[in-house]
């Protein structure tokens, strides 16, 4: 038996010519690629929730319902009043979830279901698109990385997707599209297609679609507790109409999130005001960093609603290979796409690391 045939006999093709999504060694690195909370919770918070954790029944599956996680987030994160939640692991489980329930059978006789958001923008929904079986359809953003509305429109127009991605504020780019121009894609896509507006990064912008919910029918609001300081319990959370949502729940797995993860969660829920205060250091050092990266010659600072920076430097992959010899690991995003020439996206940090990244960004920049 030939292994390369029989893969071929039962493995996808688009499958077969993907690739394995790549996450670098980060060991001995100053870690500035992946947007995470570079603070850890004070030590006496550390010390209760290793107890919490400890008295967790890991012999017992977590109850399904999740009912007690879910009120700590529809009390402290701004869901509307009648609207609950759907909880995953991490935003790319819900991002899965969505498409596999959006995406048509042969038998109903329509073609192929779209998936449509800006190019460039978190790369999770095109692949979740590709294993669900829908067609992608990116939209360029403009030179200037806001959302090109007049395209976007047509597309819509066009190709009458079931699923419209809007990163708020975008991935990779950082920043917030007008509000206004979401407004736009919600009302074109009226009951034909569903607005996912995903806040990942909505403890640094401030800015939410959250509240709309009750006037938008086929507005959908996911988040993350990643980038608030939790990225390693994986926990993403969703709201929309009730009647919705409950479609959406019968695609999610019964256990999805475990039962350490919820009692991490469950307990940091109910400290969020300590996150809240990393996230308030983080917005002050976003600022900061990016007054000291525009003073660099040759650097182009972009605006940023989030916990990164996205840059324009004269050859990108020089910078980036400098700074990963001085064990710096940022992201090189410049071949992503065409918008994004010789970009590289940082992290913002500590003051320390944000230093140590300045100092090795200013050397590669001299050499």
């Amino acid at each position: 038996m030939s292994l390369d045939s029989l893969i071929a006999n039962t493995i996808r093709s688009d499958v077969r010519s993907d690739h394995i999504y790549h996450v670098p060694d980060a060991s001995g690195f100053v870690k500035l690629d992946a947007m995470e909370n570079p603070y850890v919770l004070p030590s006496e918070l550390h010390h209760a929730l290793a107890n919490r954790i400890a008295s967790v029944a890991l012999n017992r599956y977590p109850v399904a319902s999740y009912d007690t996680i879910k009120q700590r987030i529809r009390a402290r994160l701004g869901v509307p009043p009648g609207y609950d939640v759907m909880l995953g692991n991490g935003s790319d489980e819900l991002i899965a979830i969505m498409a596999q329930a959006c995406a048509l059978q042969p038998a109903e006789g329509r073609g192929r279901a779209v998936m449509l958001a800006p190019a460039p923008s978190f790369v999770m929904f095109q692949r979740s698109a590709m294993v669900a079986g829908m067609d992608f359809v990116g939209v360029p953003l403009q030179a200037d990385l806001t959302l090109d509305l007049p395209a976007m429109l047509a597309a819509i127009a066009t190709h009458k997707p079931a699923l419209v991605f809007l990163a708020y504020p975008n991935n990779p780019t950082g920043n917030l599209f007008a509000a206004g121009d979401i407004e736009q894609v919600i009302a074109a896509l009226g009951d034909q297609g569903l607005c996912v507006v995903d806040e990942a990064y909505e403890p640094f912008a401030q800015q939410s679609f959250m509240g709309r919910l009750p006037a938008c029918p086929n507005l959908i609001v996911m988040r993350t507790l990643s980038k608030l300081g939790l990225a390693g319990i994986r926990l993403g959370y969703m709201s929309c109409a009730p009647a919705l949502l409950e479609q959406f729940d019968k695609i999610r797995p019964p256990y999805n999130v475990n039962v350490l993860t919820q009692a991490a969660a469950e307990f940091c829920l109910d400290h969020l005001e300590v996150l809240n205060e990393q996230a308030a250091l983080l917005r002050h050092q976003r600022g900061a960093l990016s007054d000291a990266l525009a003073k660099l010659p040759g650097v182009n600072v972009f605006p940023s609603a989030a916990n990164f920076i996205l840059i324009r430097v004269p050859n990108a992959d020089a910078v980036h290979a400098a700074l990963l010899e001085r064990k710096v690991l940022i992201k090189n995003v410049g071949r992503m796409h065409h918008v994004l020439a010789n970009c590289l996206r940082i992290t913002v940090s500590t003051p320390e690391e944000n230093a140590i990244m300045l100092d090795g960004l200013k050397a590669a920049l001299a050499a």
